[in-house]
């Protein structure tokens, strides 16, 4: 699935994934490809990218998270 973590000044992140783990403000949660459409709040903490193998994380502190049609949009 294509990700975007779009900060008010830059893009943190763009690239192709396999799981995304999110701290949302209900509790922590994961995607995957084919997700069912969704959006959520984010609270302060890491968003972990898993691509090719790796894990990558991104400190924010909020925002807004949707999937649709495997493309993954994080307004942090």
């Amino acid at each position: 699935m294509n990700i975007e973590i779009i900060s008010p000044d830059k893009t943190l992140f763009e690239g192709e994934a396999e799981v995304v783990t999110l701290p949302g403000t209900d509790g922590s949660f994961q995607v995957m490809n084919n997700h069912a459409p969704m959006i959520a709040g984010l609270k302060k903490g890491d968003v972990i990218v898993k691509a090719n193998g790796k894990e990558e994380s991104y400190p924010i502190a909020g925002g807004l998270f949707e999937i649709l049609n495997n493309k993954v949009v994080i307004l942090a």
